[in-house]
């Protein structure tokens, strides 16, 4: 026959084990699916290969933007580059339109 003493002492055992066993789990489950966790970094992962690669076409669609842009210099303007963006500006023709221009000296 088990005495109260006893069984209250083996109930306590079992209820500070699983107690235990509970908060190991909650921080192994929340190491794994948590903010910082394993997912959340592979998350972060694929967010910086993504953010990265968009990083590299804004640099050269802004190198050809700035390459565009010290074409129309006013001290170097580049006379096709003008006629292009005035055209384009006014809409005046349509851009598959053969264009010539003509001096009238």
């Amino acid at each position: 026959m088990v005495t109260r003493a006893r069984l209250k002492s083996i109930l306590t055992g079992l209820a500070l084990y699983t107690m235990a066993a509970a908060i190991v789990g909650y921080f192994g489950i929340n190491a794994y699916t948590g903010k910082y966790g394993l997912n959340a970094r592979q998350e972060l992962d694929q967010e910086i290969i993504a953010l990265t690669s968009e990083l590299a076409r804004l640099k050269q669609e802004r190198a050809e933007g700035e390459r565009r842009v010290s074409l129309l210099r006013a001290d170097k303007i580049d006379p096709d580059m003008l006629d292009e963006r005035a055209r384009y500006q006014l809409q005046y023709v349509n851009p598959h339109d053969l264009v010539r221009i003509i001096n009238q000296n």
